[in-house]
Formats: C-alpha cells, structure tokens, sequence
C-alpha cells in the first residue's frame, strides 16, 4: 500500500494546504475589516508571524487554529476548508471607518451635554452640505 504525500510528511498540511488556509485567514480578516497589527493584537503574536501565516509560510498549530478561529468569529473547520459557509440572507454590515469609529467611541464618553452639542454640529455641517441631517 502506498503511502499518501501527507502521511509521508512530518507535518499535517502540504504547501498549498498552508497556502490555502492562509489565504482564507487574509480573506476574512479583511472582511471583518481587521488590519494585520489589529490581528497580531488579538491574537498576542507580532505582525510578522500573521503575515507568514497568511502567506502560508508558517503552519498554524493547533491551539492558534482555534484563537484564528475564535477572533474571526468562523469554525476551525471552515478555517481548514473543510466546511463552507452558508450563503447568508441577512445583509452585509458596510464596512466602517475605522478612525471614526474610535473617534465615536470617545465622543459616548463625553457627558451627554456635550454629545448633544456635538451631534448639533455634526448635523448643521450635513444640513449645510444637502446630507440627511439629524437622524431620527
């Protein structure tokens, strides 16, 4: 009986195994909009491993597979290629800027007289540009 290229190997994945499952990581990191020093973070390692990682240049061991997973909100399997995804129905959230974001995070801060002067501002400067002005 032959044996197979993976049981041949000292490793569990081949080159385009690693590959793969690096380029899946880049895929969904992206969707969820996470930037690779955000990711590293995450996960406690330094940039340049996430890197090699999604390059496929480094095999992921099995207790990282699963913080991978677990910080990109995906299975182990799905990671591996071993399951797809379910076509979701719901709609995608649109991707936010980051920046503003964290900006809004500090304005929820503020005390409310201040969040309700700087919403006052934020809708005359839409208001004077055509925008939507005060939300409902």
């Amino acid at each position: 009986m032959e044996e197979s290229v993976l049981a041949k190997k000292r490793v569990a994945s081949t080159e385009e195994g690693a590959r793969a499952i690096g380029e899946r990581i880049t895929t969904l990191r992206k969707a969820r909009g996470i930037t690779q020093v955000e990711f590293a973070e995450k996960l406690g390692i330094s940039q340049a491993l996430v890197s090699k990682y999604e390059r496929g240049e480094l095999l992921l061991h099995a207790e990282l597979l699963g913080h991978v997973a677990t910080a990109l909100r995906v299975s182990s399997d799905e990671l591996l290629g071993l399951q797809k995804r379910k076509p979701s129905t719901a709609p995608v959230a649109p991707l936010v800027d980051r920046t503003l974001a964290r900006r809004f995070t500090l304005v929820q801060a503020l005390p409310r007289r201040d969040r309700d002067a700087l919403a006052r501002t934020i809708d005359a400067f839409l208001s004077a540009r055509g925008g939507p002005g005060r939300a409902a």
